[in-house]
């Protein structure tokens, strides 16, 4: 049985008590599913006591037993289906320099959209897709930050800026006028 100390609202594992396999896992699945922001590896790592490789890999582990647990560049999110089902898909394809991505993921979360994810078609790897997960501005803010921080590329730096978003909104209105903002802004690629 884990000892908890209480933390504001939550309860955290003892202070230098870490916390093993099926038990950790258990905790970390019923903080995300709690939470309704990301968290971070980093953090679930501080407060299991154990390093972020081990949460990336107890995350694999919830992931391949089924948990609807996604990735985004915030942290991890539970997203059970019924809280997807309220909320209308397109996939849109663009093309854009890198400097030109914030200006793209500003203007569709100005519209309302989620910006869900980002695909490529790699010629040696077939389709990449990544988790972007971003609904408002300063989760824009975010991303941007930690491309930088990290030095990473985007993915359609791969492909000459040609990418594909799945973007979310809570009814078809939305995703039009999104649509047509990209249009506008020459980030759309007409078919």
């Amino acid at each position: 049985m884990i000892s908890y100390i209480k933390w504001g609202t939550e309860e955290i594992p003892l202070a230098g008590k870490k916390i093993l396999g099926d038990e950790r896992r258990q905790w970390i699945l019923d903080k995300l599913i709690t939470k309704q922001a990301p968290v971070t590896g980093g953090d679930l790592a501080k407060q299991t006591n154990v390093s972020r490789q081990v949460i990336v890999s107890d995350i694999t582990l919830l992931k391949a037993k089924g948990e609807p647990i996604i990735a985004t560049s915030q942290g991890y999110l539970y997203m059970p289906a019924s809280n997807q089902e309220t909320l209308i898909e397109r996939t849109v394809a663009c093309q854009h320099t890198p400097e030109r991505s914030e200006e793209e993921l500003f203007l569709l979360v100005d519209h309302g959209v989620t910006v869900k994810d980002v695909k490529i078609e790699h010629g040696v790897y077939g389709d990449l897709t990544a988790s972007i997960m971003v609904s408002n501005r300063k989760e824009v803010e975010q991303f941007m930050n930690k491309i930088q921080d990290t030095g990473a590329s985007f993915l359609s730096e791969l492909t000459d800026g040609v990418h594909l978003h799945t973007l979310m909104a809570p009814n078809e209105e939305t995703l039009k006028k999104a649509e047509n903002a990209l249009q506008e802004a020459g980030f759309l690629i007409q078919s």
